[in-house]
């Protein structure tokens, strides 16, 4: 397995990778789950793949078998934000308003959206390691943006999961029951840090930059 990060801006350097995962997406979300949401017959995509999105895919033998998209919570592309915020204004139908406390605004926090997994990865240790590459790269990403949190709506399982991989994942809010697939969904934070990586430390009094040191 090996994971690719990459934006709309350089897409092109991984073949046909992106076109993979969108398809890869709508036989899970539409086909399996039965979402309905923006699709054809072969692929799934939503005003959330802009510009400002970022994917993190992982390959075997050069084809997809697991992916996610991330954009920062500051991401704007024509009347929409980032998932969860759009939730919160309203903007969605069958996630609800109060779904986290409040939207944040700031390149500090990324949300990571769209996490699948192929069937075709059958064992547990190997969907593991899918799940973990996919995460470093979303994380690598984020970091190198300067971002120190992410967030993501999925399964409260999942939470656990990722805790099991040595992702430091909390629940927050309160869970809700998907319309389409009558699954419970909840949202989630985490450091953006590597896994197994223990959390930052907030600064100390003394380690705090004063308002007239260089930054």
């Amino acid at each position: 397995m090996e994971n690719i990060t990459f934006n709309l801006l350089d897409l092109y350097r991984h073949g046909p990778a992106f076109f993979e995962f969108l398809a890869l997406r709508k036989r899970f979300f539409v086909d399996q789950l039965g979402w309905d949401i923006p699709h054809d017959d072969q692929v799934e995509m939503d005003q959330y793949d802009n510009p400002k999105a970022y994917y993190s895919l992982v390959l075997r033998d050069g084809k997809v078998i697991g992916g996610m998209r991330a954009m920062a919570t500051t991401a704007q592309w024509g009347a929409h934000t980032y998932m969860l915020r759009d939730a919160v204004d309203g903007k969605l139908i069958g996630i609800p308003a109060d779904i986290i406390p409040h939207a944040e605004v700031t390149p500090m926090v990324w949300e990571a959206t769209r996490v699948v997994i192929s069937d075709d990865v059958t064992t547990q240790a190997d969907r593991a390691a899918c799940l973990s590459l996919v995460l470093d790269g979303i994380v690598a990403q984020a970091r190198a943006q300067g971002a120190t949190e992410i967030i993501a709506l999925c399964p409260p399982v999942f939470a656990r999961t990722l805790r099991q991989l040595g992702f430091a994942a909390r629940i927050i809010g309160d869970s809700y029951v998907n319309l389409h697939d009558a699954r419970r969904y909840v949202a989630m934070r985490m450091p953006a840090v590597m896994r197994g990586s223990p959390p930052p430390q907030p600064a100390t009094r003394s380690q705090r930059p004063q308002a007239d040191a260089p930054l």
